[in-house]
C-alpha cells in the first residue's frame, strides 16, 4: 500500500513552513518560529483562496501585506523575502490544477498587492510614529520654562534615536538641526546638510501643490502638511520619501521653527514598480499583458468626442504543429521572435501591442483617423511576418489572421470590442488565414447566433437530434468483452456531431440534463437488451452498459424509480447496468446524496466511480461510498505509453489497484491506446480497460460485430 497523497491542507501548511523560516530570522517579534508559523498559516490559507477564486481580488492581498506589519515584520528585508516566497512556492503549493499562465499572473498581481499593502500600514505605523515625534516635539517647546532640562533631554533622545529622518529650520529654509537617520538618508555630513537651504531642494517630479503647501506653512496659514517628495543626493540618484512638514509656534502662537519628517521609500517605491512592470507585462516576451491591455483599451474607448480606436486581433496559423513536432522551447522562441516584430510595427505615438496569451497578439491604435492607420497598422504587421523564422536551424513559415475592429470611442465596451475582433479573426482564419478581414456587425450576430446552443438545447432533445456511440469494455486477462460505455452525441444541424464536453455542461446550467440523462439511460438499456437478444444465451454481446450521471441527475429526486422502471420496461436485470459518477461529484458527499446510490446498488445496479485521482482522492473514504468499480483516469496511465513507464507511476497504480481489490473494488482503466500500455497494466492487475487500443466510440452494430469476433475468436 502506497501512502496518500497529500491533501491541500498539508501543502498549505508547508508554503507557511517555508515562509516562516526565509522570514522568522528578520522579524522583530518575541515568539517562536513555530507561533511565527502558525501566525502565518491563516494569511497563507487567504493567499491561497485569492490565487484559486474565479475573480481576482487584490484586497486580499493588501490585507496580507498589512498583516505582516501587524506581525512586527517591519524590516525590509521582511518584505522582500516574503514576496521571492510567494513567487516561488505559492503556485506550486497552492495552485491546484489551474493554468499555469494563469495562476503565474494572479500571483505577480497579488505580490503588488501584498506589497502595496504592507507599504500602507508601514505608512500608518511611520505616521503614527511622526505624529508621535511631532507631539513630544511641541511638548518639548511648551514646557521648557518649567523643566528645560527635562524636556530637552527627552527631545534629544527622541530626536537622535529616531529611525525616521528629522530635520529642523527656521522660516527662511536655513537648516538648524538634523538627526543620524537623515544624514545617512541623504549622505552628507552635517556640516554639508546644514549649509544648504530647505527652498534649493527642488526636484523635477515635485507634485504641483508641494511648494504653494511650503509657502502656506511658513506664512502661518497651516500647521502641518503631508506629499510624496523626491530629492537628489550628491552622487545624482534620487530619495524618495514621505515627507511630514509641521510649524512649531513660540509661547506666543507665533511661527518660530518648521520640523520636517521623513521616512525614505525609495526601495518599496523601486519594488513597487518592479511588481507593477511584472503584473502588466507578459514573462516570455516582455509585452504588455492581458491586463494592461484592457486598461489601454478602456482608456481609449473612454476618449472625448471625436477620438476613434482600432484594434488588430493577431492568432498565429499552425501554431499548434510548432508545440507538437518541435516542442514548447521552440514554440516559444517563435512567439518571441512574433512580438519582437509586432513591436517593431507599432511605434507610433498611440499605438501598442500586447500579448493576451497563448499564439494570440493584439495591437492597438488611437487617434482621430484610425479607420487609415489601423488597416496600415494591419499590413505593417503581416509584412513582419513575411520572413522566415530560423528555430533550431530550421527555417520557419509564419502565418498569421487577423480580425480588425475600428470605430469611434465610447459606443462599445472593451469586452465587446475584444469579442468581435476574435469572431472576425476566426472568419479570416476560416478563409483560409495569412489574412485580415474587418469586422462586420451582421457577420458578428451570425457567429453569435451559431454559438446559441443554449437555447436549442430543448428542442434537439424533441427533434431527436441525439444519438450514441459506444466504446467496448475489455477485460484484460483473456481479452473478452464484457461491457460497453454510452458516450452521448448532439448532431446539430449547423455544427455537425458535437461531443459531450460542447454541451453537457449547457444542460447541467439549464436542468436539461435531467430529461437528457433519462432519454440516454433509456436508449443505453434498450440497446443492452438488443444485444442480448442477438446473442442468445452467450456472453459474447456486452453484458454490462455503463451510463454516466451528472452531479445534477444524483440529487434529482426521482433518479432510483427512473431508473427502476426503464430496466423493468426493457426487461434487462439490474446487474447488466453500472452507472458512472465522476469522483468530484462525491467528494464530500453527505448520506443523503449517496442514499440514491446506495439503494440502487442494494438493487444489483454497479456503481463506478469515474476520473478517479483527478480530484483529491481519498482512498479512505471509498469503504463508505456504495462503489463496485474504479475508473482509473487517463493521467495515471500516459506514461505507460512509453517505454520504460515511469516507475512512480507505475508503483501508484499498482497501489491503487491493491486497495481497490482489498476492498472487492474492480479496476477498470480509461484511454489505453497501446498493446504495450494494456499489458503493463494486465500484469498490475487492473481488471478491465477501454480506449482506442481496442476501438474508438462507434455505432451498436460495430460493437456487436467486435463482441463477435471476439466470442469465436
Amino acid at each position: 500500500m502506497i501512502a496518500e497523497p497529500d491533501g491541500p491542507e498539508d501543502r498549505l501548511r508547508r508554503f507557511a513552513t517555508i515562509w516562516s523560516r526565509a522570514v522568522y530570522p528578520v522579524t522583530s517579534t518575541s515568539s517562536t518560529r513555530p507561533e511565527f508559523e502558525a501566525q502565518l498559516l491563516p494569511l497563507a490559507r487567504r493567499l491561497s483562496r485569492a490565487l484559486t477564486a474565479r475573480a481576482f481580488d487584490a484586497a486580499e492581498g493588501r490585507a496580507v501585506g498589512a498583516a505582516l506589519v501587524a506581525a512586527h515584520c517591519t524590516d525590509p528585508e521582511a518584505l522582500s523575502r516574503t514576496l521571492d516566497c510567494v513567487d516561488a512556492y505559492l503556485v506550486l503549493y497552492c495552485g491546484g490544477d489551474g493554468h499555469a499562465e494563469d495562476l503565474r499572473a494572479r500571483c505577480a498581481r497579488l505580490q503588488h498587492a501584498m506589497a502595496a499593502g504592507y507599504a500602507g500600514a508601514l505608512r500608518r505605523r511611520t505616521l503614527a510614529e511622526q505624529e508621535s515625534i511631532a507631539r513630544a516635539a511641541l511638548q518639548a517647546q511648551g514646557v521648557v520654562a518649567q523643566a528645560l532640562h527635562a524636556s530637552e533631554a527627552r527631545f534629544r533622545a527622541v530626536f537622535e534615536g529616531a529611525a525616521i529622518g528629522i530635520g529642523m529650520a527656521d522660516l527662511d529654509g536655513n537648516i538648524l538641526q538634523v538627526n543620524g537617520a537623515l544624514l545617512r538618508m541623504f549622505g552628507l555630513t552635517e556640516q554639508a546638510l546644514r549649509s544648504r537651504n530647505v527652498r534649493e531642494w527642488t526636484h523635477p517630479d515635485d507634485a504641483p501643490q508641494t511648494w504653494r503647501l511650503y509657502e502656506e506653512l511658513v506664512r502661518g496659514e497651516r500647521e502641518h502638511y503631508h506629499v510624496e517628495k523626491a530629492f537628489y543626493r550628491p552622487d545624482g540618484t534620487v530619495l524618495w520619501t514621505n515627507l511630514t512638514v509641521s510649524l512649531l509656534r513660540d509661547p506666543d502662537g507665533n511661527p518660530q521653527y518648521q520640523l520636517a519628517l521623513m521616512e525614505d521609500t525609495t526601495e518599496r517605491r523601486l519594488l513597487n514598480l518592479r511588481l507593477r512592470y511584472e503584473a502588466t507585462h507578459d514573462a516570455l516576451t516582455g509585452l504588455p499583458n492581458r491586463t494592461f491591455f484592457f486598461e489601454r483599451l478602456e482608456k481609449a474607448l473612454g476618449a472625448g468626442e471625436g477620438q476613434r480606436f482600432g484594434l488588430c486581433y493577431l492568432d498565429l496559423d499552425g501554431f499548434k504543429t510548432v508545440n507538437d513536432s518541435l516542442g514548447h522551447s521552440a514554440g516559444d522562441r517563435l512567439l518571441v521572435e512574433v512580438a519582437d516584430r509586432l513591436q517593431a510595427c507599432a511605434t507610433a505615438p498611440g499605438e501598442m501591442v500586447a500579448r493576451l496569451g497563448g499564439d494570440e497578439f493584439v495591437a492597438l491604435t488611437t487617434g482621430p483617423d484610425t479607420q487609415r492607420t489601423v488597416d496600415e497598422l494591419a499590413g505593417r504587421i503581416m509584412n513582419a511576418l513575411l520572413a522566415p523564422i530560423s528555430i533550431d536551424g530550421r527555417e520557419l513559415t509564419v502565418r498569421g489572421s487577423i480580425g480588425i475592429v475600428e470605430g469611434p470611442a465610447g459606443e462599445r465596451s472593451p469586452a465587446e470590442v475584444l469579442r468581435s475582433a476574435d469572431i472576425t479573426m476566426y472568419r479570416a482564419k476560416s478563409a483560409g488565414g495569412n489574412r485580415f478581414e474587418l469586422a462586420d456587425p451582421e457577420a458578428d450576430a451570425r457567429a453569435i447566433t451559431r454559438h446559441g446552443l443554449t437555447t436549442a438545447l430543448p428542442t434537439a432533445l424533441e427533434r431527436g437530434e441525439f444519438f450514441i456511440e459506444y466504446q467496448p469494455l475489455v477485460h484484460l486477462g483473456d481479452g473478452s468483452v464484457r461491457g460497453a460505455e454510452a458516450l452521448v452525441r448532439w448532431l446539430h444541424p449547423q455544427h455537425g456531431v458535437l461531443g459531450p464536453d460542447r454541451f453537457i455542461p449547457l444542460a447541467e446550467h439549464t436542468g436539461l440534463i435531467v430529461p437528457l440523462g433519462r432519454w440516454v439511460l433509456e436508449e443505453s438499456v434498450r440497446q443492452a437488451r438488443a444485444w442480448r437478444e442477438l446473442n442468445g444465451e452467450q456472453d459474447a454481446g456486452p453484458l454490462r452498459i455503463n451510463v454516466n450521471l451528472s452531479p445534477c441527475q444524483l440529487t434529482h429526486p426521482g433518479l432510483v424509480q427512473d431508473t427502476v422502471d426503464i430496466l423493468e420496461r426493457a426487461g434487462v436485470a439490474p446487474d447488466a447496468l453500472c452507472l458512472e459518477v465522476t469522483e468530484s461529484a462525491l467528494i464530500g458527499a453527505d448520506d443523503d446524496l449517496l442514499k440514491p446510490l446506495r439503494r440502487l446498488a442494494e438493487m444489483g445496479v454497479d456503481i463506478a466511480l469515474d476520473d478517479f485521482g483527478t480530484g483529491y482522492s481519498n482512498l479512505a473514504n471509498l469503504r463508505r461510498l456504495p462503489v463496485s468499480v474504479l475508473k482509473l483516469d487517463r493521467s495515471f496511465t500516459q506514461s505507460m505509453q512509453q517505454f520504460p513507464a515511469d516507475p512512480v507511476d507505475l508503483k501508484i497504480v499498482e497501489g491503487i489497484v491493491s486497495l481497490a481489490h482489498s476492498l472487492d473494488l474492480a479496476v477498470t482503466v480509461e484511454g489505453v491506446e497501446t498493446g504495450a500500455q494494456a499489458e503493463q497494466l494486465r500484469i498490475l492487475g487492473c481488471d478491465t480497460a477501454q480506449g482506442w487500443y481496442y476501438a474508438r466510440p462507434g455505432p451498436p452494430e460495430r460493437l456487436h460485430q467486435l463482441a463477435l469476433v471476439d466470442a469465436t475468436g
